[in-house]
């Protein structure tokens, strides 16, 4: 997950694309690119070429500009002379369950100026390993666990923990005892 704040210089692109190799399996680009571009802003007529290399770093990533379930300005300016404006985007993979599904919050951008961006993204079940072990609230096996457990931590010689590995075999001990 890659979250971004570009300044005016365009910084954060410069940063990924030097860096692109490095971030294989990103399931999201998302928040302040700081380009305003027709594309994406109706109210702005202009074309930047800093779009173009947006859309190359995402599409390298295999993401593609996920539109809002409600489209509006995502940035909100208090000098009546400029206008609001869309900055904020996010890239998703187009097969990922949240595409097009995120929302814009403008009534809550207050102290801030930019809205509030809420998505839900899909994560794939082949990135995601989940162990779910549980004993019953004031059963015979958790009282029995807590007890072998204050045990265990009683008996540990933490004389012995002089480095990293040392705690890390101490802890695996705890574990296995």
């Amino acid at each position: 997950m890659i979250n971004i704040y570009s300044d005016n210089n365009q910084t954060a692109l410069q940063v990924l694309w030097q860096n692109i190799a490095n971030m294989d399996n990103t399931i999201i680009l998302t928040e302040d690119f700081n380009i305003r571009v027709s594309d994406w802003d109706p109210n702005f007529i202009h074309h930047s070429s800093h779009t173009d290399d947006l859309i190359t770093i995402a599409d390298s990533l295999g993401l593609e500009l996920s539109p809002p379930s409600n489209p509006g300005p995502t940035r909100f300016v208090d000098n009546p002379c400029d206008t609001n404006s869309v900055i904020d985007l996010v890239f998703l993979p187009p097969d990922n369950t949240g595409f097009g599904q995120h929302m814009l919050y403008p009534k809550i951008h207050k102290p801030s100026d930019h809205v509030p961006l809420i998505i839900e993204v899909g994560i794939r079940e082949i990135n995601t390993d989940i162990n779910i072990w549980s004993i019953k609230k004031d059963s015979k096996e958790e009282k029995d666990f807590i007890t072998s457990l204050v045990q265990g931590v009683q008996s540990l010689d933490t004389s012995a923990i002089r480095s990293k590995a040392n705690l890390e075999t101490l802890v695996q001990q705890l574990a296995e005892g």
